[in-house]
């Protein structure tokens, strides 16, 4: 993530907004921390920066059984603050065992004995969402995690519209995080008004649109016009976190030649930025085409030892497949030029593999 400026924020001066998170009445900073970057510093320099957005009062961390090393920093950071803090996580939930082992893992990796929010993560269809409420399934193993207080609320993320909605109004759950940034808005016209009439809290990751929006300031602004939208981005460096906080004090009012730069990022990353709805796949092929098309975001954000492993070079690779039958783009809501992405992309991560092995 690239920040347009940076300042020294004065602890002592400083008291951050804070906001609702929703029916859960969870009293949340107006800014949250997302977990994935916290994997690339070093650990202890990862640790710092927890505690710096501490220091500085981001209370809502949101991170994930499946990023890595990212729990496990997180629970080191909050060693004697727990109860400072609003801790989410997400797990996996293709079955009743996922879930419970899942929960288990983030339990042990947060050094903690419950979580606040607990998410289903990344329910990226309704065939996926409507078997979590299948006989003996993974909604029974959440409810009975919640019976037992070992989370106090539920929550669900995914990239899909349909299923935010259908989860949004089926009164099951606390809160769904879905991605919202000036670039991608679809969810302002309906998902978050009716997130805000059902009480379902608001959880907006990607504000940076994985980092393709540089100017922080302008994606901050355009979010926080939204009351019930709570923004998480990723943070990884201590400069960013006071940036961040600095953002929060300063005028949000969006200027008219704020108002036409938005425009023009949004015209063109519009036109090759995809939203991960997934509606692209399954590719006849066997293209992993939603893995292929985020590898420049993925190098940005996910530590490069990830990226170079043998499942992922065979994932990103799986682009060789491609036979230009071109239904991909036929069933893409955002007319993409997926086929050409995906070339792009190829010689993208082919290109990084070449710089790795040369230094």
């Amino acid at each position: 993530m690239c920040f347009t400026f940076y300042k020294e924020i004065s602890l002592e001066m400083f008291a951050i907004k804070t906001m609702k998170l929703g029916k859960t009445g969870l009293e949340v900073s107006r800014i949250g921390f997302g977990g994935i970057p916290i994997q690339r510093p070093p650990e202890d320099e990862a640790i710092r920066v927890v505690q710096r957005a501490l220091d500085l009062g981001i209370n809502f961390i949101d991170t994930s059984v499946g990023y890595g090393t990212s729990e496990l920093r997180i629970g080191k950071a909050l060693v004697g603050q727990r109860e400072e803090v609003i801790l989410a996580t997400k797990g996996g939930w293709h079955d009743k065992e996922m879930v419970r082992g899942s929960l288990t893992m983030s339990l042990r990796q947060l050094k903690t004995n419950y979580i606040d929010i607990w998410q289903f993560h990344n329910v990226s269809s309704l065939e996926a969402y409507h078997s979590l409420f299948r006989f003996n399934g993974p909604m029974e193993a959440a409810f009975e995690a919640l019976s037992k207080e070992t989370i106090r609320y539920l929550g669900i993320s995914s990239h899909s519209l349909e299923v935010a909605r259908e989860a949004v109004i089926s009164g099951k759950f606390d809160t769904i995080q879905f991605p919202f940034n000036f670039v991608y808005e679809d969810a302002a016209k309906e998902l978050i008004p009716l997130a805000k009439e059902q009480g379902v809290g608001f959880i907006g990751m990607k504000p940076f649109a994985g980092g393709m929006i540089l100017k922080a300031n302008l994606a901050l602004k355009y979010i926080l016009q939204f009351e019930n939208v709570l923004p998480d981005p990723g943070l990884e460096t201590i400069e960013q976190v006071d940036e961040i906080i600095g953002l929060l004090e300063s005028p949000l009012d969006i200027k008219a030649d704020e108002q036409a730069e938005m425009e023009l990022i949004r015209a063109e990353l519009g036109t090759k930025f995809c939203r991960q709805c997934g509606y692209c796949q399954p590719c006849p092929n066997g293209v992993n085409i939603s893995l292929i098309m985020i590898a420049p975001i993925m190098w940005k954000l996910w530590p490069h030892e990830n990226l170079t492993s043998s499942w992922y070079k065979n994932a990103i690779e799986s682009g060789n497949q491609c036979l230009q039958c071109g239904e991909c783009e036929d069933k893409c809501p955002y007319q993409l030029p997926i086929r050409e992405m995906i070339r792009d992309n190829l010689i993208f991560y082919a290109n990084l593999l070449i710089d790795i092995s040369s230094s």
